[in-house]
């Protein structure tokens, strides 16, 4: 027991040290910050969605440079094709074969920016990396690197130029969360500190790969008791049988709440999970996960789908 606290004092160190790391250009974010690194070490992805010009690119960047470990950023429009973001196979006619010419999605952490501004088959394209890890290319599977993190941006899809993405392809990002604006002292800060070296370009980083899948194998140790586990359920058997939700949790959604509520255990320096954890994280881990009825005001779906999983939450019993 003793040692698996000093191991998770360990992980919460290492998680202090990128959170300080990244925190450095994300000014007054310390909840949202916290909320990215779980997802990580969770083995999931991320979707960041808010207005332009709220640090959802400058997040991905700084949290991608802080780990020593492969990234690329695509800028993603209306005409990008599926194979600028996979890779393609050419016809090399030195070596007199077909070769394949691996993307930009072979990285550790890939920023998909703007990924609601790239046409549906794009979207699908990356469907497979982000479940199998893994991308297959004219019958040939490319397996991707260890360890493979998708960080999303997208603007709210009521802005003009948007693809939706489908709810395939919102399942497969472990959380949705939201910038907000940063609050006044905090950018007055920002006022003052631009053009001054803060970019996230001028990270270093505070933490290797291999150090990363080290605390990425401990989050799967911290327990989760009995209790909890029946807690986590409570709340997902509620918004499948919630009038005003046409779609509840899936069971992928409760293994996300459950790897994600370790995750956050960890980050927290505790071997175990607590019922604080899984409500916490309700909310950023679920929403995207469920749809409104429409008869209920479904057309506010992102908002409504907060409300009902706050009030799914007031209702549930904590377990002492």
């Amino acid at each position: 027991m003793a040692n698996g606290g000093t191991m998770a004092a360990g992980a919460a160190e290492r998680v202090t040290a990128l959170e300080q790391s990244v925190g450095s250009v994300i000014r007054g974010k310390a909840e949202v910050l916290r909320l990215a690194i779980v997802c990580l070490l969770a083995r999931g992805h991320l979707l960041i969605e808010d207005v332009p010009g709220v640090g959802k690119t400058t997040l991905g960047q700084g949290l991608a440079r802080s780990l020593d470990s492969g990234f690329h950023r695509i800028q993603f429009t209306s005409d990008m094709l599926p194979s600028d973001v996979l890779g393609v196979t050419v016809y090399s006619s030195t070596r007199e074969e077909f070769e394949f010419k691996p993307g930009p999605i072979f990285t550790n952490i890939l920023l998909a920016d703007e990924i609601n501004r790239t046409t549906p088959k794009t979207q699908s394209a990356l469907l497979e990396a982000m479940n199998e890890r893994q991308v297959t290319i004219e019958g040939r599977s490319y397996p991707l690197p260890d360890p493979f993190m998708v960080i999303a941006t997208q603007n709210p899809s009521d802005y003009h130029g948007t693809y939706p993405l489908p709810e395939s392809q919102l399942d497969r990002f472990l959380m949705r969360i939201e910038m907000g604006y940063p609050d006044a002292a905090s950018e007055r800060d920002i006022l003052r500190t631009q053009g001054k070296n803060h970019a996230a370009e001028t990270l270093r980083p505070v933490a290797s790969g291999a150090e990363l899948l080290r605390i990425q194998r401990q989050v799967e140790d911290v327990r989760v008791d009995d209790a909890v586990v029946d807690y986590l359920m409570a709340i997902v058997e509620r918004t499948r049988t919630h009038e005003q939700l046409a779609l509840g949790v899936s069971p992928r959604g409760s293994i996300a709440l459950y790897r994600a509520a370790q995750a956050l255990a960890l980050v927290e320096g505790l071997e175990y999970v607590t019922p604080h954890h899984v409500k916490l994280l309700t909310v950023p881990v679920c929403a995207h996960r469920v749809a409104p009825d429409p008869r209920f005001g479904g057309h506010a779906a992102p908002q409504r789908s907060v409300q009902i999983l706050e009030d799914i939450l007031h209702s549930v019993d904590v377990p002492t």
